[in-house]
């Protein structure tokens, strides 16, 4: 496994990418510019948890039907996401999510 300019393996800075959400996605975005897995991962990081984020922001303004959706769905998905992704990373792939992904693999070259 490829090391990163931290000293860490890459697919632990993929990982830890995810640890956060959208924050360590930007952290490791900035530290770990070169190397291309790790900015993948961060990338997917922030796009995903950063729409999670908003998403949860806007439903939570929208009585009733919005209360459940920021309450119950949205954190069910966000976790399923994070270990999903963190498993996937930790593993050395390059897992992308069906918009996210697409998105942080067009930005990541």
């Amino acid at each position: 496994m490829e090391k990163t300019s931290s000293g860490l393996d890459q697919n632990m800075a993929g990982a830890l990418a995810y640890s956060l959400g959208w924050i360590t996605g930007a952290f490791f975005l900035v530290t770990e510019p070169s190397n291309k897995f790790v900015r993948f991962h961060a990338l997917q990081s922030i796009i995903t948890f950063g729409g999670l984020s908003l998403a949860w922001f806007v439903t939570l303004a929208i009585p009733f039907l919005g209360w459940l959706l920021a309450l119950v769905v949205i954190p069910v998905v966000s976790v399923g996401a994070w270990l999903l992704l963190i498993f996937k990373a930790y593993r050395g792939e390059r897992f992308k999510l069906p918009f996210a992904g697409e998105i942080a693999d067009q930005h990541e070259h």
